[in-house]
């Protein structure tokens, strides 16, 4: 047979190199089908040969050619509709050329007999000859056709999809990419269709980070084009390519699907209540289609972009493979020595309202003139005054949306919701126009969580983050553990803010203390107010924001409690420059730290850059769920100092600002009353309320044996504070060493009706666990009326 002058190619006849035959799909559906050994649902295709004689025979080449010299202007939308309109419309009015139709007919029915099928369904595909190459990607410009049944309906979906060969899209991508129409012929896949229990599409490289290390997975139930179109937030899978285990998962809420009814048509139905929220592939499914994934990327030696299904038999099949376009050009950049240049500067250029979480960064693309449109590319960052209808095909390629105007329902908000794209939009209202800002061309970092916009590639925002810490709008994020609920809050103690990505998976409520001197040793090194004297105050703030942000954007949306500096007067002196500021304190233990530094007047000025740099926090970079406690405050008349300063420093507690108090001394747990008007709330330090309770030093091994924070005075002392507090509405919480080392004092704080335990990161699941066991053995106890009178008196 001369392939050249043949009209049909069956899939076992094509191979990868046949794109100037059959195109890019058909080509590739071909080479899967001969060449992988992957599941591919059995076909044919009409060859570019048929296309060109269809065109000439029908007297359409000179009809086109004619209608193409109307055309002036590509940009002129209302030009450009109006000439590709009369070109459909004269191609779809032509009659196919009898032994064209024929061949394609008869090709349908012999497929029939080979799958034992009357009149089976299929899928007709477009694919153009120069379709799904590495570098350009025609994918979407032609039509596709779902569920065609019958000789003549697939005779006359062939021919639509030569029509779709001048769809405005179409015409105007060939135009930009300067391909000539005329040399673009077209050629239909006739693919059986595979009834789709669950569908979806999967890559052999991250597509959110360019990580091509994993595979993505994404899939939902029903038919893959509601995944593929954005309708419905699919649920996503990345698979370790080396050894296939599934590294993450987020089970999205998947509440419709399209479906195929009898008689071929399609409709929207709403998926049952148990099966929305449940994960549509088994795990087993996922492994076998990222093994598929990997032979295929395998086989054609680049990154590679799939469709999948998995039919009612619980047959798995791959319907499509084409090169990814994007990641490989940029991976392939990075390679040559191009890779965008990251920076760990947090500028923020401008801020909006959180429309769609999210984070992300690119090349920033302002658009001002719908008409420009098409001139956007995959994985720029959209920017423009406001969004319509019109613009969600743009909206698709685009890895962040930025718009002046427009509030939480606005179109930009709820078209990016639906898509998954972090979106930030209202900057005019917030700060000043992005559009006038941002311009077209240069790096910018989105966080979408808190309205904001970067500039440059900011590195601790878009690095990949691990599978434990992903957090996802909408999305189960599935660990291999459960953990119960718990009334009483387990939280996390944290110092070293690198550690916050790594520990942020954990079950934990938030971080309970946050200790900000591991920032001064580790990044700082300096004393503040020698950096005041050297004219350097903008460090301490911008590092001290650096490093608290950290936690707050890996913890988000969880509250993270900032625990104020609390060196004793030797460790401050260790800091360089510290020498001259620092007394020489016999017991620094009982000396000058804490709230008493605050507002000395000799200090005042080094807390005041404490208190910038939380303010930054919070209101530059947008991290609100960042609160603040203030440490070793001896008298009621020093909090109401401390908090003074804050006032004038712009803090003041309200609903989104929560200031507590360490109790750490026997003053903060007896007058508690009175502190009880200066804060939220309290969080016991453990350790030093224990020193200064039973006059133990807790550095001095000779009296360590004295040391316990289970003795009767400390218990006391706790169950008088939680009464306190709660008598005026304030928590209490405890971020000192005896939760995580004595199982039965948390049963005494869960009992005394604490709001939160603070634990170390190894102890949290541990705790977790404790505290669900305790509250469980509480609530059986009172069901039976065991357990109700306590054999220790904690009375005062």
């Amino acid at each position: 047979m001369d392939v050249e002058k043949a009209y049909v190619l069956w899939f076992d006849e094509l191979h990868r190199k046949d794109v100037a035959l059959v195109g890019g799909k058909s080509s590739s559906l071909g080479e899967l089908t001969t060449s992988t050994g992957v599941p591919v649902p059995y076909g044919y295709a009409t060859t570019a040969h048929a296309y060109r004689y269809f065109m000439e025979t029908t007297g359409q080449n000179k009809k086109i050619h004619e209608l193409l010299e109307d055309l002036t202007d590509v940009e002129d939308s209302a030009e450009l509709h109006e000439v590709c309109t009369k070109i459909r419309e004269s191609i779809a009015s032509a009659e196919m050329p009898e032994d064209l139709a024929k061949a394609i007919g008869d090709a349908y029915e012999e497929l029939a007999q080979k799958v034992n099928e009357k009149d089976p369904y299929v899928a007709v595909r477009s694919s153009a000859t120069a379709e799904d190459l590495p570098d350009a990607s025609f994918a979407g410009q032609q039509d596709t056709y779902l569920n065609v049944t019958g000789r003549d309906m697939v005779i006359r979906k062939v021919k639509e999809c030569y029509a779709s060969t001048f769809t405005d899209r179409a015409v105007y991508y060939r135009a930009k990419k300067n391909f000539d129409h005329e040399n673009v012929a077209l050629s239909a896949a006739v693919q059986m269709m595979a009834d789709s229990k669950v569908a979806g599409v999967m890559f052999t490289v991250n597509i959110a980070n360019g990580d091509d290390s994993t595979i993505m997975i994404e899939g939902s139930w029903g038919l893959g084009e509601y995944v593929v179109q954005g309708t419905v937030t699919p649920d996503n899978f990345i698979v370790n390519k080396d050894d296939l285990t599934i590294k993450s998962r987020q089970i999205n809420e998947k509440s419709i699907e399209l479906v195929r009814k009898e008689g071929g048509d399609v409709e929207e139905r709403t998926v049952p209540e148990n099966l929305a929220k449940s994960q549509a592939l088994t795990d087993e499914q996922v492994v076998t289609l990222a093994k598929y994934a990997k032979a295929i990327e395998k086989h054609y030696g680049c990154y590679m972009d799939m469709e999948w299904a998995v039919d009612h038999q619980d047959r798995i099949w791959i319907l499509q493979a084409r090169p990814e376009t994007v990641w490989s050009k940029r991976n392939k950049e990075k390679k040559a020595g191009t890779e965008m240049k990251m920076t760990t500067d947090h500028k923020v250029l401008v801020k909006g309202l959180p429309a769609s979480p999210g984070m992300a960064s690119g090349k920033c693309h302002v658009i001002t003139d719908p008409k420009d449109i098409d001139e956007f590319k995959e994985g720029e960052v959209l920017v423009t005054m406001m969004t319509s209808p019109d613009w969600v095909p743009a909206m698709k390629k685009a890895v962040a949306i930025v718009t002046d105007a427009g509030g939480m329902t606005c179109h930009a908000s709820i078209v990016s919701r639906e898509l998954g794209i972090p979106c930030v939009v209202g900057t005019k209202s917030r700060s000043v126009e992005a559009t006038s800002v941002l311009k077209t061309g240069d790096d910018i970092t989105i966080d979408a969580q808190n309205g904001i916009v970067y500039e440059g590639i900011v590195a601790d925002l878009v690095k990949p983050q691990q599978a434990e810490t992903a957090q996802v709008q909408g999305a189960q994020v599935v660990q291999a553990e459960y953990f119960a609920p718990t009334g009483t809050g387990v939280m996390m103690n944290l110092g070293d803010p690198d550690l916050a990505d790594k520990y942020s998976a954990l079950p934990c409520d938030g971080i309970g203390l946050m200790r900000e001197e591991f920032i001064w040793t580790t990044f700082i090194h300096e004393h503040p107010l020698y950096l005041i004297e050297q004219g350097k105050p903008e460090k301490v703030i911008d590092m001290l924001a650096e490093g608290i942000s950290k936690v707050c954007r890996a913890l988000a949306p969880r509250p993270v409690v900032l625990r104020f500096s609390d060196f004793k007067s030797g460790e401050y002196r260790n800091l360089k420059g510290g020498d001259k500021y620092e007394p020489e304190e016999p017991a620094d233990l009982l000396g000058w730290r804490g709230a008493s530094r605050y507002y000395d007047p000799k200090y005042t000025a080094a807390f005041r850059l404490e208190l910038k740099a939380v303010k930054k926090v919070r209101e530059e970079f947008g991290l609100k769920n960042l609160n603040c406690m203030i440490p070793f405050c001896r008298t009621v008349d020093e909090a109401a100092k401390v908090t003074a300063i804050m006032k004038e420093e712009g803090l003041e507690r309200g609903p989104d600002f929560k200031l507590f108090l360490m109790a750490e001394i026997p003053s903060n747990i007896i007058l508690a009353d009175q502190f009880n008007q200066f804060v939220d709330g309290y969080s016991i330090g453990s350790n030093d309320l224990t020193m200064l309770i039973l006059g133990c030093d807790r550095n001095n091994d000779t009296v360590s044996a004295l040391f316990d924070e289970r003795n009767l005075a400390i218990k006391r002392a706790i169950r008088h504070l939680i009464a306190t507090a709660h008598k005026d509405g304030k928590t209490v919480s405890i971020c000192g060493q005896a939760p995580s080392v004595y199982p039965d004092f948390t049963e005494f704080l869960v009992k005394s009706g604490i709001d939160y335990v603070s634990v170390n990161p190894d102890m949290v699941k541990a705790t977790k666990r404790n505290v669900a066991r305790i509250e469980q053995k509480l609530m059986l106890d009172a069901a039976t009326g065991r357990g109700l009178q306590d054999p220790t008196d904690y009375t005062w």
